[in-house]
């Protein structure tokens, strides 16, 4: 048998998007559950503006507060798209050997 770079690249890239794809769902109801946690805050705020309760420099200081918040929590999406890619790089790296160890 031989060995092709190019279509062993190209399963290479099908393998890192498999895990790609598979965990873009994990991340994305992650980030609802954050914004879903962060709905009865946010709503609020905006009806206190919409009302005059509060001003637009009023609004804009709490909302750098929620800024933080959300950010603090997104950032736990750093330890999720690391282990993706991790994930993806074995995945990647695997496909290689395979189809090397098939090639000998």
């Amino acid at each position: 048998m031989s060995f092709n770079i190019d279509s062993t690249i190209e399963d290479m890239v099908a393998a890192v998007k498999g895990i790609v794809d598979k965990d873009k769902d994990k991340i994305k109801g992650y980030a609802r559950q954050i914004f879903d946690e962060e709905k009865q805050t946010l709503n609020q705020l905006a009806l206190l503006r919409v009302s005059g309760q509060i001003t637009d420099e009023e609004l804009q200081s709490e909302l750098e507060d929620e800024k933080d918040t959300v950010q603090a929590q997104l950032l736990a999406l750093n330890v999720l798209n690391k282990a993706t890619a991790q994930r993806a790089a074995n995945a990647a790296l695997n496909v290689l050997y395979n189809a090397v160890i098939a090639a000998v």
